[in-house]
């Protein structure tokens, strides 16, 4: 018999409330739209750095 029980209480409704929505439903094969988001800011990240090393490379061989 476990050391501490908790009291049933009546005015608790198990159904969720109207006015909230549902979960959004979970997709084993799907990855979350987040992940995109941040791959796309990663590889735009790496072009512009790419592009601004390159372009101190080229302004350095002009000297």
């Amino acid at each position: 018999m476990p050391d501490q029980t908790t009291p049933l209480s009546p005015d608790v409704s198990p159904e969720p409330l109207p006015e909230t929505t549902p979960a959004r439903k979970y997709v084993e094969n799907k990855p979350p739209r987040g992940l995109y988001v941040r791959v796309f800011i990663y590889v735009v990240a790496t072009h512009v750095l790419l592009a601004f090393m390159s372009l101190l490379v080229i302004i350095a061989k002009t000297r």
